[in-house]
């Protein structure tokens, strides 16, 4: 497992918190997925044999208006 903490623009409230934990955890492979809003960003443990971080970026650019930093 592999854990890593990205940065992500575009999380004002509680619903884009949800909105972006809920659509990581959704990823086969994602094990943890939690947003910090003060500090902007995500923490995602995942496996990384099922999932890559590029396809996390696209999976959070793709739920709302977002955009993770890799």
């Amino acid at each position: 497992m592999k854990k890593n903490v990205f940065a992500v623009s575009g999380m004002k409230c509680v619903h884009c918190k949800a909105n972006v934990e809920n659509a990581l955890k959704a990823v086969d492979g994602v094990q943890f997925a939690e947003v910090n809003l003060e500090d902007a960003n995500v923490t995602v443990e995942y496996d990384e044999s099922k999932v890559t971080s590029s396809h996390l970026k696209d999976t959070v650019d793709n739920c709302g208006r977002y955009e993770m930093s890799l």
